[in-house]
């Protein structure tokens, strides 16, 4: 009979989906918000590349259960829904308010199955509708990570249906039913941690449901058997099996559960939960105050709030605060109704003893009674205990509307709780739209709360909205003085302000709220890890002075001390150790990191930079792929392990430096840089039409780009297209008037092809403007004199550069061809000596000097700290300046070589030009 009552139509499924689709439709438009950036946004259990068998070790926010900062909360099948959608569309908000709003929808039509056993079918499609449209819902469904709440309950009100199907004809016992219930359970607490509590609800349920026993009933069966008056009823011994099993198998899971987290509890701060780390009897007065003021949000959800830690209900201290009367109100109110149902039979005690067990045992959990969670109150916990609280509405509204008198009454009042719930629903998805939304909403509801402040905040500052951001930080110090991460936020915004010593000054006053360290004592018991931070911060921000930087470092030791698995100090320690020119300290330091986390590609990253610095390629080429094998598309890994190829001098291994350019260029197609190294990877293969095509992409997305100009304007040269490298030239000296490599080239070719001597001589001019030691430049200002017959002023210029540069034999050889034509020739003579040949030489040797300079313009770009990355130690300048390298590979050396035989070649035939032979 109970299971005929117990089905759903599919009118009144219908009704259900069109209830809920009408209430949470605008979900569909609102963004990760809250918690969702830690749980979707910020969680590499999502992604495909991360292994199954993570989900299963880490807990809801993708943190290791093993490490002390996890919260302990073990949701994996949860998870596994959010990378089902991440696979399917990544990170559209959409995909993931949809299946949240599905899943409702479930719940209220499986609930309505449950309501069905108790309530008559028009007292349970009221429940179910109540249940549907309460705005208490609003963050356990519109809030992505109240997935939790949603999976768990579909799971724990199945669980119960099952558990109903175990009585059979006679008595008898189904275990088929059980063992399903025992496995529904365990699904329901590996989607949340509360799905256990059902086996409580299934205990009550075949005491005083199934069996049909009340309290005195019980009692005065024990009282017999104690007599000896009696033995146990066989009824009784069987209830008394089926409850054995289910606690057995409850404290199985529950044994499981304590090793998952290792018997450790998570670690809460004050911050969270004040009234946790309060001392007596302000923590039990406290804590039971709660109570009614969660019944008070779903008997009136007027007025919601998405956060309410930290000062917004303040402790209950004494036992003449008033609100302790609420207190008091709701016990005798629950006291009677647990004694009602209890006491007498009857199908209205036992719909109001489900609705009880409803409301109390799933909140247990989140009570604080027995252990301290890391909140005050949470609406989302609400979710299951609501259910109970719309049987007793539901059953309390049948009992009037069957009276005639108030039956018109009562269905006005039904119409309009539903409709203005709906309403209240409909509107408070709003708020959930974006986190400034949301946080808004909540400080209209209570001014009381820092972190409110403090997460508007920074919600302007992800908007670079720095100046507003700034005022809400300041007021989070002021609603709560001693909040460390309030202050710190401050110091930030102040950084970003570059208002760097209002930004000290804010760091200091976090850091002197900091505990001080008590031996044998662990720090992160008294504090939350992340507010070691600020000695990063402070560290971070006082290095930019170069006389600080033992200060900095001295910052960093001391937030390893307090925590010797802070892995975040490692890393930034080790960067400013390569800042202080100590590579092999900044290697020590990277490598403890790696010990506490080797899945960082970031950290492989950092340590392939370290070995660079220290002259070791192959190594940071061996880092460069540990990093890609973690994460394939780390930008920088592949960027400048492709450089590292390049420079290798390794042939075989262009393809592959080629490759990872192009995948880099696909991540950055923006970037400049990664189409000008491609072009050099171009020219080193010989590939001139290819290179000069990469070239000017990297020119189109970056024109004023030095390397890329002078890079370009050197291909044309050197493939006998001088004329079209010369407009690339005049660019290229518009943004850069200094260029001296491009002056030189410039000059040459306006000496050389277009016979313009007198703008040759203006770009070797220049060229001893800027450096009157350049030997290069003077010696093609010589070149210029010869050209235009002035022999003496030739010979003057020689030797000066002779001078500059006693080693080069080719300007003693110049010097003395043109000695020998002053003294052969008369004055009348030398007027029309030609000087074709010495330009020709001095061309081959721009040719030859302009080369080397191809190898010597590439850069890198930096990493950014937040990312656990190295800030500002690179390969050579971000913006490609023109370096030297120090070393240069063997293919380089063969080539320089084969130049080198070419110039001489061609300088010997010039002299016997020149000596008249």
């Amino acid at each position: 009979l109970l299971e005929k009552m117990a089905n759903v139509s599919v009118k009144e499924a219908a009704l259900i989906l069109g209830v809920v689709a009408a209430c949470y439709w605008n979900s569909l438009f609102c963004g990760f918000v809250f918690d969702d950036v830690s749980a979707i946004l910020d969680n590499k259990d999502l992604h495909p590349s991360t292994p199954l068998k993570n989900l299963f070790q880490n807990d809801f926010w993708g943190t290791p259960m093993s490490e002390e900062r996890s919260h302990k909360s073990y949701r994996p099948l949860t998870v596994l829904t959010f990378r089902l959608n991440y696979l399917f569309s990544e990170l559209n908000a959409v995909s993931y308010h949809f299946l949240n709003l599905v899943f409702h929808a479930v719940v209220c039509i499986v609930f309505l199955k449950v309501c069905k056993l108790f309530l008559d079918s028009k007292s349970s499609i009221v429940a179910s509708l109540l249940f549907a449209v309460h705005p208490i819902h609003t963050e356990a469904v519109t809030g992505v990570v109240g997935r939790a709440e949603l999976l768990s309950s579909i799971f724990f009100l199945a669980a119960f249906l099952s558990y109903t199907k175990s009585k059979g004809p006679d008595n008898s016992i189904v275990w088929t039913p059980i063992a399903v219930t025992v496995f529904l359970v365990a699904v329901a607490t590996l989607c949340k941690e509360q799905g256990i509590t059902v086996v409580g609800i299934c205990c009550v349920y075949e005491v005083f449901i199934a069996q049909g026993y009340t309290l005195p009933v019980l009692l005065d069966t024990a009282v017999q058997i104690l007599r000896g008056k009696g033995s146990i009823p066989f009824s009784m011994l069987q209830t008394l099996l089926k409850l054995i099993v289910l606690m057995f198998s409850t404290l199985l899971l529950v044994v499981v559960r304590v090793q998952v987290i290792q018997s450790q509890l998570p670690v809460f701060t004050r911050f969270d939960n004040p009234a946790a780390v309060s001392p007596s009897p302000a923590r039990q007065l406290t804590f039971n105050y709660l109570l009614p003021v969660n019944a008070w949000l779903l008997l009136n959800p007027s007025e919601l709030c998405c956060d309410w830690t930290m000062g917004t209900i303040p402790l209950v201290e004494s036992l003449l605060d008033v609100r302790n009367v609420a207190t008091l109100t709701f016990f005798f109110l629950l006291g009677s109704l647990i004694v009602f149902s209890v006491r007498y039979p009857g199908d209205s005690s036992k719909t109001v003893l489900m609705g009880l067990c409803l409301i109390v045992l799933p909140f247990i959990p989140a009570s604080n009674l027995f252990f301290p969670v890391g909140f005050v109150v949470a609406e989302r916990v609400l979710y299951v205990p609501s259910m109970g609280f719309c049987i007793l509405v539901a059953h309390g509204w049948k009992k009037l509307s069957n009276k005639s008198v108030l039956r018109k009454v009562s269905w006005v009042c039904l119409v309009l709780v539903l409709f203005t719930h709906a309403l209240k629903t409909l509107h408070r998805n709003w708020d959930w739209e974006s986190e400034y939304t949301l946080f808004m909403s909540a400080l209209k509801v209570n001014k009381n709360n820092a972190k409110l402040w403090n997460n508007v905040g920074h919600a302007l500052e992800n908007e670079k909205n720095f100046e507003r951001a700034l005022q809400f930080f300041i007021q989070a110090t002021q609603v709560q003085p001693d909040d460390i991460g309030a202050h710190m936020n401050v110091g930030r915004t102040y950084k970003n302000l570059n208002k760097t010593k209002e930004a000290e000054e804010s760091y200091m006053i976090a850091k002197s709220l900091m505990p001080q360290i008590i031996p044998g004592k662990k720090y992160a018991a008294r504090v939350a890890p992340n507010h070691l931070n600020v000695y990063i911060n402070l560290a971070n921000l006082i290095r930019a002075n170069e006389s600080r930087l033992e200060e900095a470092d001295q910052l960093y030791r001391q937030a390893i001390s307090m925590r010797p698995d802070f892995k975040q100090a490692y890393i930034s320690r080790g960067e400013l150790l390569l800042k202080m020119n100590k590579p092999l300290k900044a290697k020590e330091a990277y490598l403890r990191a790696l010990e506490l986390d080797r899945t960082n590609a970031d950290l492989w990253y950092n340590l392939a930079i370290v070995y660079i610095e220290l002259k070791d390629p192959t190594e940071a080429l061996k880092n460069f792929n540990r990093a890609l094998e973690l994460n394939p598309m780390h930008k920088l890994a592949l960027f400048n392990s492709a450089l590292l190829m390049q420079e290798s001098g390794d042939a075989r291994l262009r393809p592959e430096a080629k490759q990872r350019l192009l995948n880099y260029v696909k991540e950055e197609p923006q970037d400049a840089n990664g189409y000008f190294n491609l072009g050099m990877l171009a020219m080193d293969d010989k590939k001139d039409t290819e290179a000069e095509a990469w070239m000017k992409k990297a020119i189109r997305l970056q024109p004023n780009f030095r390397s890329a100009l002078f890079n370009l304007a050197l291909l044309y040269s050197q493939t006998a297209k001088e004329l079209m490298a010369l407009p690339i030239l005049e660019d290229l000296l518009k943004y850069y008037p200094d260029h001296t490599k491009g002056l030189i080239l410039k000059g040459d070719i306006l000496m050389n092809q277009k016979k313009d001597i007198s703008g040759a001589r203006k770009c070797f001019e220049k060229i001893l403007e800027l450096d009157p030691n350049n030997v290069q430049g003077k010696h093609n200002l010589c070149v210029v004199y010869f050209e235009e017959r002035d022999l003496k002023k030739a010979e003057k210029c020689l030797v000066e550069t002779l001078a500059l540069a006693p080693h080069e034999e080719y300007i003693q050889r110049h010097l003395n061809i043109v000695r020998s034509k002053i003294a052969s020739l008369s004055p009348a003579e030398q007027s029309s000596l030609p000087a074709d040949g010495v330009a020709a030489v001095e061309e081959k040797k721009k040719s030859f000097e302009n080369s080397k300079e191809v190898k010597n313009e590439k850069k890198t770009t930096q990493a950014a700290i937040n990312k656990g990355q190295l800030k500002n130690k690179k390969r050579t300048e971000k913006n490609s300046m023109d370096k030297e390298t120090p070393k240069k590979s063997t293919k380089e050396i063969k080539d320089i070589e084969k130049k080198r035989v070419a110039a001489l070649k061609r300088l010997e035939e010039i002299e016997r030009i020149l000596n008249g032979e």
